[in-house]
């Protein structure tokens, strides 16, 4: 008997995914565990198995599509099967479809389907007209977009089937936002007779050239995250300088004398996990319900990918000598950068470094990465001058910068913990020990 086949919910919390291409064509058969499509996160490319044997007898969702999480994308033939009535196959499993011309795959189920498929499940009984109803019918992801944006879903005009409100109406309404805002707040304006009058130029649009590239999966998660930590988490930030001549000389030590290179970044990880290990009460995160406190370092990386940033995790960093750790970053890195991470590789951190030296930036503030507690900025080791027993020096510094989430880590915790990753890098032996 045929089958949907639904987005599955790849990533935790995922409520939409993309699927990048289909590994099987219409009519092909396909066995258990064989890769079926490539579906987009919002961090990496996936490779979606097939749970059992079949013919891929319809595709729902065609390749670029964003489908909602649990929306059908495909049609999974028994083999021998020729004829199915996908309407039905819908409609029992409670999405919204038209009525199909007649029995078998025909071109109103198939239509149907694929307005399915894009805009989500729908209520098992057949949505009337937004309009007659006076209710307000949107998918899921559609009331979401909208809330994020402080949209009213009332005054939109729904393109979906029965007016139902999709995303493209929300991204549509958001970009008219401003201008309706500018309006009105003329408007006001001009109606104050206590204001002045404004003049508003007559400026034609800019005729300059512009190309719209638009937005990846991954970068509008980074600017939903990113958004809402600045919004809701209170940061707070602490700078330390750090001496790197011993740490440099024992790094140039190990290379000359070691078969793989170990990178400054190397230390800094496991001068992280070493200082978490030393003052435990910085490896938290907040709950709503209780301080969450981890057992181990796990310590999440920032790299930098052509899609956006992506923060994969050195587990129980504490535990690893510096080679495993170099290793281990190098293979996370290329696989961040070709897109093959697993969810499990990037989710689950409990500190973040993010390391911009090596593009020679002095100094930065880094963006908690939520649900964590706290990020290190790194940046450039320079030659700077600096007095040592009261005589005037040279040395080789590397100024970090902390942010932390207030709720979680109180300032004199934070400067306990930075004081400990000090000591690390500037003694960097007894990190190793």
């Amino acid at each position: 008997m045929a089958k949907l086949i639904k987005m599955p919910e790849i990533a935790a919390n995922a409520t939409s995914a993309v699927i990048v291409q289909w590994s099987r064509k219409e009519g092909e058969a396909i066995k258990a565990g064989e890769c079926l499509a490539e579906i987009e996160t919002d961090k990496a490319v996936i490779e979606y198995d097939a749970d059992s044997n079949g013919v891929l007898g319809k595709i729902l969702a065609a390749a670029g599509q964003e489908v909602e999480v649990g929306a059908p994308i495909a049609v999974l033939f028994e083999e021998g099967e020729t004829e199915v009535d996908i309407a039905a196959l819908l409609a029992a499993a409670g999405v919204a479809v038209e009525p199909p011309v007649g029995a078998g795959t025909t071109a109103s189920a198939t239509a149907s389907a694929s307005a399915a498929a894009t805009t989500g499940a729908a209520d098992p009984e057949r949505e009337p007209d937004a309009a007659a109803s006076g209710r307000i019918f949107a998918s899921p992801l559609a009331r979401r977009l909208a809330q994020e944006r402080g949209l009213a879903l009332a005054g939109m005009t729904g393109s979906g089937p029965h007016g139902r409100i999709v995303r493209r109406d929300v991204e549509a309404a958001a970009q008219a936002a401003p201008a309706t805002a500018a309006a009105a707040a003329i408007a006001s304006a001009g109606s104050d007779a206590t204001l002045p009058a404004i003049a508003i130029p007559n400026t034609p649009q800019s005729s300059a050239a512009f190309t719209d590239i638009p937005h990846s999966g991954m970068r509008r998660t980074i600017a939903r995250r990113l958004s809402e930590s600045k919004a809701s988490i209170p940061h707070f930030y602490l700078s330390a300088d750090c001496r790197m001549d011993r740490l440099l000389a024992l790094r140039a030590e190990i290379n000359a004398a070691g078969t793989r290179k170990i990178s400054v970044n190397d230390f800094i990880v496991k001068a992280v996990a070493a200082a978490l290990q030393s003052v435990p009460d910085m490896n938290v995160s907040w709950t709503e319900a209780a301080l969450r406190k981890y057992q181990q370092a796990d310590i999440s990386v920032a790299v930098s990918t052509e899609g956006g940033l992506i923060t994969p995790v050195v587990r129980n960093a504490g535990s690893k000598t510096l080679s495993a750790i170099s290793r281990e970053i190098v293979d996370l890195a290329a696989r961040a950068r070709s897109g093959a991470l697993a969810p499990n590789e990037y989710q689950g951190g409990s500190f973040t470094v993010s390391n911009l030296g090596m593009f020679g930036v002095r100094e930065f503030s880094a963006i908690i990465n939520p649900p964590q507690a706290a990020i290190l900025a790194v940046g450039a080791t320079l030659s700077q001058p600096v007095v040592v027993d009261g005589q005037l020096a040279v040395a080789q510094v590397m100024k970090v910068t902390l942010s932390v989430d207030h709720r979680a880590v109180d300032g004199a915790l934070a400067a306990q913990w930075l004081a400990a990753f000090q000591r690390c890098i500037e003694n960097p032996l007894s990190a190793l020990i």
